[in-house]
């Protein structure tokens, strides 16, 4: 009880800055407020995060011209938006709505990732325990959590095929958009059009590990079950994620190891 006290005020804000206009979640005064209230988390997330100060920059207070525009758009959703939790919004307004949604959701997630890294950083640094170490372990879990808790709720509902499709799919998306953004704003910011990058042991065996899983799917659900995945292959996938962590942290301790011993040969 004590965590939700804590927890309360941010709960709060994000949903007071995140729209989500679809069924389920619709209610038209959360909505109207959202969408009213949405540009003072972009503006502090931008000066947190990018120190970008949105509430006077160039000489214009940006901030209060999108507070104009984004009360005015909450006001008319207010007067003719369905009233009630089971209202629907017509397509043509819920687009555009839930695209701006994902926008100030992305921005909490970055905001949230980005304090949580430092976190586990610090925690790291007062036990001893190496960066990497942490990014395998406990820094993966929890980035993967909401997906993982997503995944699985689509398939009991009987999105079998949705779900197995997000699995894919998001650490595509991750992987192609995180690289190609970070390297773009790397390239931005240091004027460096080219950057040499260390494939690590671990980042390598993971590799491996993912062309195996994807070779096993294929195996299983194409040339011997005709199309279904059997149920055993969730036990073979967790068996071969276990086998990627011991080898990964082996791989990253003798690593260790080399380094250490290579210091001693120097001195």
């Amino acid at each position: 009880r004590f965590l939700l006290i804590c927890e309360f005020p941010f709960t709060v804000f994000r949903k007071m800055s995140v729209p989500i206009p679809c069924e389920g979640y619709y209610c038209r005064g959360t909505l109207a407020a959202s969408i009213a209230f949405s540009p003072i988390w972009i503006a502090v997330y931008m000066w947190n995060e990018h120190s970008t100060n949105l509430f006077w920059y160039n000489g214009v207070p940006w901030v209060f011209a999108g507070l104009a525009v984004s009360f005015f758009i909450g006001t008319l959703l207010l007067r003719f938006a369905p009233a009630g939790t089971t209202g629907v919004l017509k397509l043509i307004v819920a687009t555009p709505l839930a695209l701006f949604g994902f926008v100030t959701a992305a921005a909490w997630i970055d905001f949230i990732a980005d304090h949580l890294v430092q976190l586990l950083q610090f925690g790291g640094t007062l036990l001893g325990i190496p960066s990497s170490i942490m990014g395998l372990t406990v820094l993966a879990w929890g980035n993967s959590m909401a997906d993982l808790s997503a995944n699985v709720t689509m398939a009991r509902k009987g999105l079998a095929n949705m779900a197995m499709t997000a699995c894919f799919a998001g650490p595509v998306f991750n992987i192609l958009i995180g690289l190609a953004l970070g390297f773009s704003t790397l390239s931005a910011q240091s004027g460096i059009t080219e950057h040499e990058v260390e494939l690590k042991p671990s980042v390598a065996a993971g590799f491996v590990f993912i062309m195996v899983n994807t070779l096993m799917i294929a195996v299983l659900g194409i040339c011997i079950f005709s199309g279904h995945i059997p149920k055993g292959y969730g036990y073979l996938a967790v068996g071969l994620y276990l086998t990627y962590l011991v080898t990964s942290l082996s791989l990253r301790f003798m690593a260790g190891k080399g380094d250490a011993g290579g210091g001693d040969d120097d001195m």
